[in-house]
């Protein structure tokens, strides 16, 4: 039975959670809200201070699983805080504006055909890789 209220855009991520063994409760429930919400990337100390009643465990439980779901991606600014922000595409990298913290996406067949080139160069097979830009966005700038 599918979900017709579902956007196929957007992850269902109370039910990522329950495929996880979490229960769904309030907490969990206002998390989900705060991602899908968020406009711009967003640190685990932003959902602790902005959600009350949420404890700092929920937060750090719950944003585990939907990190190893691959369905938010954990970033690090130019200061090393990590700031996670909800998967848009499948393989992506990103920028970070380092006034703001506005995460974006973007795809790179340039990079990808670097990193190819170098998989001779590299002892043993690549996996995976990260790669995030730190910028000062337009609205910034």
């Amino acid at each position: 039975m599918t979900n017709s209220n579902a956007n196929p855009t957007r992850p269902d991520l109370l039910a990522i959670l329950e495929d996880n063994g979490l229960r769904i409760t309030t907490p969990r429930q206002k998390i989900v809200d705060f991602i899908h919400e968020a406009d711009e990337g967003f640190t685990a100390e932003q959902i602790i201070d902005r959600l009350a009643g949420v404890s700092r465990a929920t937060v750090f439980r719950t944003l585990k699983i939907l990190l190893e779901s691959d369905v938010i991606c954990r970033l690090s600014t130019h200061e090393g805080t990590p700031i996670y922000s909800l998967s848009r595409a499948d393989h992506h990298h990103h920028t970070v504006c380092v006034s703001c913290g506005k995460v974006g996406d973007f795809r790179a067949s340039t990079v990808e055909r670097l990193l190819k080139g170098m998989e001779s160069e590299i002892p043993g097979v690549i996996v995976g890789h990260n790669i995030e830009f730190y910028i000062r966005c337009d609205a910034c700038d």
